[in-house]
């Protein structure tokens, strides 16, 4: 083999090379707007997490905000809210599982997994009926002192456990978080 013919190899190596490169970049910059346009828009990310300062709440009483398009229940809960809570029994439940997105799938439904703080004063959820999501009332209301809906009778305790009623599942707490001593981040 001269040499001649083995640089002429190379040449020919190198323009295989270049060209298959240029087409790798050519259909990247063809395919890129067409996965990025699949990403949500600001506004949509804006939603998808919101701050919420709970420095003016109440013991004994609850902030509603809206989240998602849904109603979202934040309760500072009196000592005889948690007691009442921290007294059910597990087999006394329609619905045994937590219902909690922070916590993996299937973790009972003590009132611990459902408290958003460790001593138990915070409770966030998800303010809609799981029977067919109507949204129910609180203020201590129901047959166990926590929420009531009233359009077909589901009656949820202190710890939104479904207790009685046509509701097949606990209120769902949402992904939820402190920021601070008065500040949750939900999402």
């Amino acid at each position: 083999m001269s040499h001649a013919e083995e640089h002429e190899g190379t040449r020919r190596d190198f323009l295989y090379y270049a060209t298959a490169g240029a087409g790798l970049v050519a259909t990247g910059a063809a395919v890129w707007p067409l996965v990025n346009q699949m990403n949500p828009s600001a506004d949509v990310q804006a939603l998808s997490s919101i701050r919420v300062d709970i420095g003016g709440v109440e013991e004994g009483t609850q902030l509603t905000v809206k989240w998602r398009g849904k109603p979202v229940f934040i309760r500072n809960r009196t000592e005889k809210e948690i007691e009442e809570a921290r007294a059910v029994e597990l087999s006394d439940l329609v619905d045994v599982n937590a219902e909690n997105d922070n916590l993996p799938a299937g973790a009972s439904a003590t009132d611990a997994n459902r408290a958003l703080s460790e001593d138990g004063k915070w409770l966030v959820m998800i303010g809609v009926c799981t029977h067919l999501g109507c949204v129910p009332i609180g203020n201590n209301s129901g047959d166990y002192d926590g929420w009531f809906c009233p359009c077909h009778g589901s009656h949820y305790d202190t710890a939104g456990r479904i207790r009685k009623g046509p509701a097949p599942r606990n209120l769902l707490v949402p992904v939820a978080a402190f920021d601070g001593d008065t500040t949750i981040v939900l999402g």
